[in-house]
C-alpha cells in the first residue's frame, strides 16, 4: 500500500497579502475616478469651449464676417455681424447641431449641472476678425482643469 500524499489546496500567506495590498492601492487612488463625476465634467465643460472657439474661429473665416464670444463666470455666447465689414456682432450665430444661439450654459445644461466650472484669466469678450485672427491673445482657465485653453495672437489658433 502507498502512503497517502496530502495535497495542499489555497494560497500562501504571502500570496495574500500582496493581493490585499493591490486591492487596497485601487481602492484608494482608482475607485474615486469612476465614482466622481465632477472631474469629467469640468473636462467635458473645458473640451466643449475650446470647440466653440474653434468653431467662432472657423466660421469668421468661413462667413468673411467677425464672431465675437462673449464669456460670463458659466457661459459662452457666439454672435456674429450680419454684414462684412462691420465692427459690431449682432446676430446670434447658429450652432453646428443648428441651434441659435451657439450658446454653452453650465447653468442650464444637465451635463454640467454639477460641475464647479467658472472661467478665469479670460477676457469678458473675444473676437476673430474675417482672416480669423483674434482681437487680443487669450489664455483661458475653466475651473481647476489643469489645462489651460490657448488663442494665439497672429493666426488665432486655439489650442
Amino acid at each position: 500500500m502507498r502512503p497517502t500524499q496530502l495535497t495542499a489546496a489555497g494560497f500562501t500567506l504571502v500570496e495574500l497579502v500582496v493581493t490585499l495590498i493591490i486591492v487596497g492601492v485601487l481602492g484608494a487612488f482608482v475607485a474615486p475616478r469612476f465614482f466622481g463625476t465632477h472631474g469629467f465634467e469640468e473636462r467635458g465643460f473645458h473640451d466643449e469651449t475650446k470647440s466653440a472657439l474653434r468653431y467662432a474661429q472657423k466660421t469668421a473665416i468661413a462667413q468673411h464676417r467677425r464672431v465675437c464670444v462673449t464669456f460670463t463666470e458659466r457661459t459662452v455666447v457666439l454672435t456674429i455681424s450680419s454684414v462684412y465689414p462691420a465692427a459690431n456682432c449682432d446676430t446670434n450665430l447658429t450652432g453646428p447641431d443648428g441651434k441659435t444661439p451657439y450658446t454653452i450654459d453650465a447653468n442650464a445644461d444637465t451635463k454640467y449641472r454639477n460641475a464647479n466650472v467658472s472661467f478665469s484669466g479670460s477676457p469678458s469678450n473675444l473676437s476673430f476678425d474675417a482672416q480669423g485672427r483674434p482681437n487680443a491673445a487669450a489664455t483661458i482657465q475653466v475651473s481647476s482643469h489643469p489645462d489651460s485653453i490657448n488663442v494665439e495672437a497672429e493666426t488665432g489658433y486655439v489650442h
